[in-house]
Order: structure tokens, then sequence, then C-alpha cells
């Protein structure tokens, strides 16, 4: 028995790769699924490039918000190619093997990108705050440094914990099985994995959770609640509804981006089903990023004006 236990944690220690199995339980529809996938890509990376190009070309669009709606953007498309080009190569390979190292920087980036971007949307909601609330003093508190460094602060601030994460997800030996069921690696199924008891990681898991979701929500609804308070105080509807359409977009993804993060992270381990995992997870991200320039184009005037100038000189 003490003999069998030893070579099962040799087992253990010995395991060098996973296997993502994606959508496998659909092998009908792997061609068909990387055209789908391959479009959205495609969609995600020329929207997002189009409005960092706008922003960056337009004199018009030199302001805070713009600032950080090309720092979103940029986000965008490294927070998607984390994932998806994996996703492609699977689909097109059906070589669904990915090394413990891989799946461990996947899942770092993914984390780290994740919480860069829970923290610049509180921080767009900031803008949106200051703007509206604050317009007289706005141009002094959101200067061209204190921009800078409130998107520094987004982009770096979740490294160390992202990283010590990981680690200790990967300190974990895996004896239940090698088979990830998820697209990608990912806390929640990578945990499932894991043998003896995972309650601790777990627990940090929601802690991180807190800090890195929860809190930024908190902070986006503490801006926004000033923020309606004030247009509700607005002398004019035309005032009301002009104050609103500056931030109705950010708001539209706020709860597309928290709603579906929120239900996959912090809700029970017991409650977790792979199809569900998936599901929530194809939304936060490759559905909401490859909405996210039609959301913040279609309803920004000066977005719009900025693009037709650009297509129209090309």
């Amino acid at each position: 028995m003490q003999h069998e236990k030893i070579k099962a944690e040799d087992n253990v220690s010995t395991v060098m790769q996973f296997v993502l199995l994606g959508f496998s339980d659909l092998p009908s529809l792997q061609g068909f699924l990387f055209v789908i996938f391959s479009i959205m890509y495609l969609i995600i990376l020329i929207g997002n490039c189009l409005i960092i190009l706008i922003t960056r070309l337009d004199p018009a669009l030199h302001k805070p918000m713009y600032f950080f709606l090309a720092n979103f953007s940029l986000l965008e498309i490294c927070y998607v190619s984390v994932t998806l080009p994996r996703i492609l190569f699977n689909l097109w390979t059906q070589d669904r093997r990915i090394s413990v190292l891989s799946c461990a920087t996947q899942m770092c980036f993914f984390l780290m990108l994740g919480a860069t971007e829970c923290f610049l949307l509180a921080v767009m909601s900031y803008d949106r705050y200051v703007a509206i609330c604050n317009p007289l003093h706005y141009p002094l508190v959101m200067n061209p440094t204190k921009c800078s460094q409130l998107a520094a602060g987004s982009w770096f601030s979740g490294i160390p914990v992202q990283i010590g994460q990981t680690c200790q997800i990967f300190s974990l030996h895996f004896c239940n099985s090698n088979r990830i069921s998820h697209f990608f690696c990912d806390l929640p199924p990578i945990l499932k994995l894991a043998c003896g008891d995972t309650s601790v990681h777990e627990l940090s898991v929601y802690v991180v959770a807190m800090l890195f979701v929860a809190f930024p929500f908190m902070l986006i609804l503490a801006s926004y609640s000033r923020i309606i308070v004030t247009i509700l105080k607005l002398p004019t509807a035309t005032g009301r509804a002009k104050a609103f359409s500056t931030c109705s977009s950010h708001l539209v993804v706020v709860f597309l981006f928290f709603g579906s993060a929120t239900i996959t992270y912090l809700r029970p381990k017991s409650t977790h089903s792979p199809g569900i995992d998936k599901l929530l997870s194809l939304f936060y991200t490759i559905v909401t990023p490859m909405f996210n320039p039609m959301i913040y184009s279609l309803r920004n005037k000066d977005v719009i004006t900025a693009l037709r100038k650009l297509l129209l000189k090309k």
C-alpha cells in the first residue's frame, strides 16, 4: 500500500502536459468553429486597432477619455491574444496537448490582463465622474501626468499578485486527470484536477477575486451613483441626455464584463460545470471584446466623426 502511494506521487510529479478538451465534444463542428473564431479574432483586431489609430491621429480625441479608451483597446487585443490563437491552433491541428509551463504562462497572462481590465474600467469610470461631477476641475485633475499614472497603475498593479497566485496553483499535485474541460488554462478547471485538499487555494482565489474584481466594481458603482445623482440635477432634458450618453457605452461594457466574470469566479465550486464555465468564459474572453469597439464607436459621435475623417482621407 505504501509502495503504491509513493508510486502515485511519483506519477503526479512527472506530469509534463495537460490536454485542453475545448470543443472536442463537437467533432462535426471543428471546421465551422475555426472559421467563426477566426472571423471574431479579425473583428477584434481590426476594431480595436482602428480605435487606437483614430485616437492617436485625430487631435479632437486627444482627451483623457480617449486616452483611456486607446489603452482599453490595446488591452483587449492583448487579452484576447492570450486565448484565441491557442483555440484556433487546437481546432486546426486537433492537437490539444499543452505543456505545464505553457499552461501556467497562459493562465498568468490571462489573470494579469484580466486584473488590468478591471482596474482600467474603474479608472475610466473615475474619469467620467470627474468630467460630469467636477467639470471645472477636470483639466487640472485629469492632467496628462495623472492619466499616465492611472493607466500605468492599471497595467502593472496586478502583476506580482497574479504571478504569485499562478505559482501557488501550479505547485499543486495533479492526480485526478490531465484533461482540462475548458478551451484555455483557467483557475476553476485547473483546481478540479488537483489532488488533496485545495480549500486554501480556493480561498486565495476568492480573496484575489474580491481584490481585483469586486473592489474595482464597487468603485465603479460608487462613481456612477454620484454621476447619476449629478445628471438628475441638471436643469434640461438635453443636458441630461448628453451627460448620460458620454458614459452609457462604458456602463454597457462594465456590466457585460463584470457580470460574466463575477459568476465565473465568485460562485461556489460545487455549482461549476464545464458547459456553463465554457459558455461564460466565451462571453467575457471573446464575445465582449468583439463588441466593445462597436459599443464605443456606435454610441460616440466623436469617434464616428474621427472614423469618417480617417476613411475619407484614405
